[in-house]
């Protein structure tokens, strides 16, 4: 299976890590850098003129696309096994928003999280939105696409890890994080937060602190605050 990809980071990360592109698209006289690296690579290229790209890729595309092989999953197991100590994962409790996942994707690669983790059901996919909004940072972050949040709570438990959940009606904060362990953080959806069951199934439960007049963020900046909450802690 193949995904049109659009964006010059995008992209250029796509090309770095080796990703499988069966066609580059380019707009005539744009993104020399692009085009030299992909010609090194023996990529099929086609240059066009900007009103026949626009015709074949999505708006505000940078004057660059391309065919790529779909994104695909990580396993659980072989996350959990990964050779590092005090591992950070975030689970996604039905982020529906590829916006959302997109720029989560993005802090987490800033940040040195480890997996994230997102349900088969009720979820965004790795697609081309989401590729756009993480500016190539799809390349660099594991995400596990698994069937059951609470049977995974349970795995991720007995393999060392504490499972951490974000509510606004709790007095424990984001500081009150345990960073010095394998550590799992559940973000819920967009509207609903957590559901109740993935909720009780975790460890403790945590708030980011405000103070303004509107106490709700979205669900990116929510998971970006946490992320550089425990990225700081860890020094």
């Amino acid at each position: 299976m193949s995904i049109i990809i659009t964006g010059k980071n995008t992209i250029l990360e796509a090309l770095k890590v080796n990703h499988k592109i069966f066609e580059l698209y380019i707009q005539k006289g744009t993104n020399h850098d692009i085009l030299s690296l992909a010609e090194n690579k023996n990529i099929m290229i086609k240059e066009m003129d900007k009103f026949n790209l626009n015709k074949i890729l999505p708006p505000n595309n940078q004057g660059i696309g391309a065919l790529v092989e779909e994104y695909k999953y990580q396993t659980l197991d072989k996350a959990m096994k990964k050779d590092k100590s005090n591992k950070v994962f975030i689970m996604l409790d039905s982020i529906e928003d590829p916006h959302n996942l997109g720029a989560i994707l993005r802090s987490a690669d800033a940040f040195n999280v480890d997996a994230i983790i997102i349900p088969k059901n009720r979820s965004v996919k790795l697609n081309s939105t989401v590729a756009k909004v993480s500016t190539g940072a799809i390349e660099h972050v594991d995400v596990i696409e698994i069937t059951n949040l609470n049977q995974t709570i349970k795995t991720l438990k007995n393999n060392g890890f504490w499972v951490v959940g974000t509510d606004a009606s709790t007095d424990k904060t984001m500081h009150d994080i345990d960073v010095d362990t394998n550590l799992c953080v559940v973000i819920g959806n967009e509207g609903k937060g957590i559901s109740r069951l993935v909720k009780e199934n975790c460890d403790y439960v945590v708030k980011v602190p405000m103070s303004g007049h509107v106490n709700s963020l979205n669900a990116s900046v929510s998971t970006a605050l946490v992320i550089y909450e425990i990225y700081h802690k860890k020094g």
